[in-house]
């Protein structure tokens, strides 16, 4: 853990029964905890040092009466001040990140976004883990650890692949970058349902270029946009992407109109309509359906859901590697629209219908398949 000054054990356990007594009193008598308070909260957890029960009290009650926003940046800070950051030898960099909880309705085709926009000159961090609730689904690192991809790499050693020299793309693990936070898993997984973690966790900046670092999500749910804007703004992301996707990830419905928020230079985000037949791309499907042959619950039974990470995660990669390659798709319209809105936003495209077209020029040429490795 970094060096960062906790209260003394005694001290810290009166803070947590003093937090716990106010955050955990009901709908209607339950208040609000200040953010240094949040962050001294969730640096006990990340330190060992609160008792697991009340962690996850801690948590759970947070959870159920609403965080503010300040017990959101607490938390966030909390994070950010134990995790091991590296500044890359790049001047831009755009941080993708996706549901850490994962894919399970669909085979993911985000993972390989880093590659694509390497190869159009743009550097990008994925980061994640292995396997978190509430959805346990596929991953990042399941994904390119299926194509081939260096998935454990130390912090410093992932920042040096997006140098000149390297793929221009990296992934770094939760585990190599903040090992503190990576061990809560067993506690979150005990909890059952998302806690604060789940939204603050995406936003740790392990990797951050030398002049700017952009900040790309997805959500699902119509409040979450100001709060990741606000929490992208306290981490200092000179920008944010923030893409409602599917199953929450940055890849919008490929058959429906959608929607971004996006602010620049720290200022305050906007929102913006989207439509996937504006850059010419008429779907079906609404995503990369899972193939019949990938292990999953019975159709008729509610939404079909991926029982076999492992094999779906396979599907996804050769999928990705033959999207990558240029065959034409779900996975490839996926790509093209997901990819343009970065380019749209980072002003490497004069629009969304410029930067689509930049974009299937070099998925049609198959260099960024190399980039894979």
């Amino acid at each position: 853990m970094n060096d960062i000054a906790l209260p003394e054990p005694q001290q810290l356990e009166e803070m947590m029964v003093s937090i716990i007594q106010r955050i955990a009193t009901g709908p209607d008598l339950s208040k609000d905890i200040s953010q240094d308070e949040a962050r001294l909260g969730m640096l006990g957890l990340l330190a060992d040092a609160v008792d697991p029960v009340r962690a996850g009290i801690f948590l759970i009650a947070l959870r159920m009466k609403r965080e503010t926003r300040e017990e959101n940046r607490g938390v966030l800070q909390a994070i950010l001040d134990t995790t091991d950051r590296v500044t890359a030898e790049v001047n831009e960099l755009v941080d993708l990140a996706d549901p850490f909880d994962g894919y399970n309705r669909t085979l993911p085709a985000s993972p390989f976004l880093p590659p694509l926009l390497a190869e159009m000159g743009v550097p990008v961090v994925t980061h994640g883990l292995d396997r978190v609730g509430p959805k346990y689904g596929i991953t990042h690192r399941h994904v390119l650890a299926a194509a081939g991809a260096p998935v454990d790499l130390n912090t410093r050693d992932a920042a040096a692949r997006l140098s000149d020299s390297g793929p221009g793309w990296t992934y770094v693990d939760q585990a190599q970058y903040n090992a503190r936070l990576h061990d809560l898993i067993g506690l979150r997984r005990k909890m059952i349902k998302r806690s604060v973690i789940t939204t603050v966790e995406v936003l740790a900046k392990p990797i951050v270029g030398r002049e700017k670092t952009h900040f790309m999500t997805g959500y699902v749910h119509k409040p979450y946009p100001p709060v990741y804007a606000d929490l992208a703004r306290f981490a200092g992301f000179d920008s944010a992407l923030l893409v409602r996707g599917v199953e929450g990830g940055v890849i919008p419905s490929l058959r429906q109109a959608g929607k971004y928020f996006a602010y620049h230079d720290g200022g305050e985000e906007t929102g913006r309509d989207i439509d996937p037949a504006g850059i010419g791309i008429q779907s079906e499907t609404r995503c990369v359906p899972v193939p019949d042959d990938i292990p999953q619950t019975a159709k008729g039974e509610g939404t079909v859901t991926i029982t076999d990470t492992g094999a779906g995660a396979r599907r996804a990669a050769e999928l990705g590697l033959a999207a990558l390659r240029g065959e034409k798709g779900p996975t490839y319209d996926s790509l093209v629209y997901s990819a343009a809105l970065i380019l749209s936003h980072l002003g490497r495209a004069t629009s969304l219908e410029d930067g689509a077209a930049q974009v299937r020029k070099v998925l049609d040429s198959g260099h960024a398949a190399e980039r894979v490795v």
